[in-house]
């Protein structure tokens, strides 16, 4: 489980650092080219946007992998033992349900469906939606890996339990 979770970590974390670097670059370029050429690029413009969301994207499922999504934690605070591990596997369970289904099942009807193309690049949008079920799937493989977690503290802790 462990070399998975390395696989995972370093996928992850190289799109991050090639979406950033296409910000920088981008960035740079509209900066320099308006400034410096005094003839604004309408290309980065358009192109920043797309990176931008790609890059929230990933960095979301990233978020969801290192398991530091944004939660609120009053009821799992206050719950201990077996109720705990219980409430964060219907908790697991609740996001990886919502994750399928607005995520990889949304995003790919909205990406299989969409005929409109971006008016400055031309790029069709389907490759801007299929960021969507992409996170999704990134999503969903770092909650299963947490659910295995979750399962196997609950079977540890049902052990512990029988002694």
């Amino acid at each position: 489980m462990k070399k998975v979770n390395k696989i995972i970590d370093a996928v992850m974390r190289f799109l991050m650092a090639v979406s950033m670097f296409a910000l920088i670059a981008g960035g740079f370029w509209q900066i320099f080219s308006r400034w410096v050429l005094r003839n604004p690029s309408t290309f980065t413009d358009e192109f920043l946007r797309y990176v931008l969301i790609w890059a929230s994207m990933i960095g979301s499922a990233y978020c969801f992998y290192k398991d530091q999504h944004l939660a609120l934690d009053l009821i799992k605070d206050r719950t201990k033992g077996i109720g705990r591990i219980l409430l964060n596997i219907f908790i697991e369970g609740c996001v990886l349900f919502f994750v399928i289904y607005v995520f990889v099942h949304g995003g790919m009807m909205l990406s299989r469906y969409s005929t409109n193309a971006s008016s400055v690049m031309h790029i069709p949008f389907k490759i801007l939606y299929a960021i969507l079920p992409i996170s999704g799937y990134m999503i969903v493989i770092a909650r299963v890996l947490k659910y295995l977690e979750y399962l196997l503290d609950y079977c540890k802790a049902k052990k512990g339990e029988k002694r």
